[in-house]
């Protein structure tokens, strides 16, 4: 039995994949927004919103409509994916 070479990645390198080509977006609760949106202004709790984040996690936008959301990592030329 042979092993085959197993490509590996350092924490550096792992935390800037997708950089510049990939932002996630996600459903979010208000409650919620503090914590990823450092100094944003209090919001009405319990809302439903949508954020962009590059593949850092680095937030880039905040909408109440997903379309809203994908329409902002295509015009910042990035591919969007979902995070459940």
């Amino acid at each position: 039995m042979t092993h085959a070479n197993k490509a590996t990645m350092t924490d550096l390198q792992l935390a800037h994949l997708g950089e510049g080509a990939v932002a996630y977006l996600r459903e979010i609760d208000s409650d919620d927004l503090k914590s990823r949106f450092p100094g944003m202004p209090e919001i009405e709790s319990g809302l439903k919103l949508w954020a962009l984040f590059a593949a850092d996690g680095r937030p880039i936008l905040l909408t109440d409509a997903r379309d809203s959301a994908i329409a902002g990592a295509f015009q910042n030329d990035l591919m969007p994916v979902s995070i459940h």
